[in-house]
């Protein structure tokens, strides 16, 4: 009885390992609830034979999402700036750092004069959405070891904000 245990202990175990329970790539998967409800209905079409994207280069891409005519001002809204570090903290900082230090993800420290504002948010919004159809994010993705970006579940304003103090910190 005890040997039979332990047989179907392991029969179970190797059952589980073969369906994937011992992949480490689960977290690089994306969930349909991740998807805009702009392309609800159609999976993210995986880029093929993408070319060498430099990711330190400055791009004019706005990126894929909603995000398409982002206003800033020339200046910078310091209590938008304060509300923006306040989420970036709590919900970015696990990944990343706003100094030019990798950490999971790629240092912040200059974003903001390589990305558009547009191609920033939709980053924050749409990270699934980017990796697989904006070859700057896909470039990115493949650089920090296909690591996917998560997506936050940040509000428009939020996102907003996190752009706004990704300025001010980079005006320093």
């Amino acid at each position: 009885m005890k040997s039979g245990l332990i047989m179907l202990a392991l029969v179970g175990g190797i059952a589980l390992y073969s369906c994937g329970g011992g992949s480490s790539n689960s977290s690089s998967e994306s969930s349909s609830s991740d998807q805009p409800v702009s392309n609800a209905g159609s999976a993210p079409a995986t880029m093929s034979n993408t070319p060498s994207v430099d990711v330190d280069a400055p791009s004019s891409s706005k990126g894929v999402g909603k995000f398409t005519d982002v206003k800033v001002s020339s200046t910078i809204d310091d209590k938008m700036a304060a509300k923006g570090e306040e989420v970036f903290q709590t919900s970015c900082t696990a990944c990343h750092h706003a100094t030019a230090e990798k950490l999971i993800g790629p240092g912040l420290k200059g974003v903001t004069k390589i990305r558009t504002p547009e191609w920033i948010m939709n980053m924050i919004t749409n990270p699934e959405w980017m990796t697989h159809q904006d070859p700057v994010a896909e470039a990115l993705f493949q650089q920090f070891n296909q690591t996917q970006m998560a997506n936050q579940g940040l509000s428009d304003e939020q996102a907003r904000e996190v752009l706004e103090y990704l300025r001010k910190n980079d005006s320093q």
